[in-house]
């Protein structure tokens, strides 16, 4: 799948992070179920990549991104661990030019115009705005879009039930990213249920 085959199944990307290895399939099932079938699994604990291995193999439904891919040789192990896309915090010209090479779907992260045109140099128009409230939110969007109306985004960091609504308001937003979706506290008590009605609210939310 590309990026756009990737976006279009998706209005809302859980930000996942995973502590319990054993946590990483039951936690997918209940987001597929629940309609969000893009996930994105950090590398902020040891467990990510082997939960990707694992919900490639065990939820064959979903389609299973990395995020916090900030080297070349991250991404080379998310590519190892059968990642479908990619996601960074934030780009260089060196990151930027491995994901290029690898041809892997890619999110490249932004928060300033600058950042904007370097990801645009290397190709890509649908980038990640982070983190989105901290760095201007809604406001910062609009700003984007008239010197770059071809850009879209997948603004995260900060977003939730509350203030998503305002952000899918905006033409240049493709799907928001959060981790509202998988709470630390619901996903430690294995409340399955609970997160699948979280994905069905969230599923609702764009118009």
């Amino acid at each position: 799948m590309n990026l756009d085959q990737i976006i279009a199944e998706t209005s809302v990307m859980p930000v996942m992070v995973i502590e319990r290895l054993e946590d990483a399939v039951p936690l997918a099932h209940a987001l597929v179920e629940g309609g969000i079938r893009v996930l994105e699994i950090t590398l902020r604990t040891a467990a990510g990549l082997d939960a990707v291995r694992a919900i490639r193999q065990s939820v064959p439904d979903a389609i299973v991104g990395v995020g916090t891919i900030a080297t070349p040789d991250q991404l080379k192990a998310s590519i190892d661990a059968g990642a479908q896309f990619g996601v960074s915090p934030g780009s260089t010209p060196r990151l930027l030019q491995a994901v290029a090479d690898s041809k892997l779907p890619f999110l490249p992260g932004v928060a300033t115009i600058s950042e904007v045109i370097q990801a645009l140099e290397f190709g890509f128009d649908v980038q990640k705005f982070f983190p989105a409230v901290q760095a201007g939110g809604v406001k910062m969007l609009e700003a984007f879009r008239g010197p770059f109306p071809q850009v879209r985004f997948c603004p995260t960091g900060g977003i939730n039930v509350q203030n998503a609504p305002e952000f899918f308001k905006l033409p240049n937003v493709v799907c928001v990213g959060g981790s509202w979706l998988t709470p630390k506290d619901l996903v430690a008590g294995g409340k399955w249920a609970e997160i699948k009605h979280l994905a069905r609210e969230a599923v609702a939310l764009k118009p």
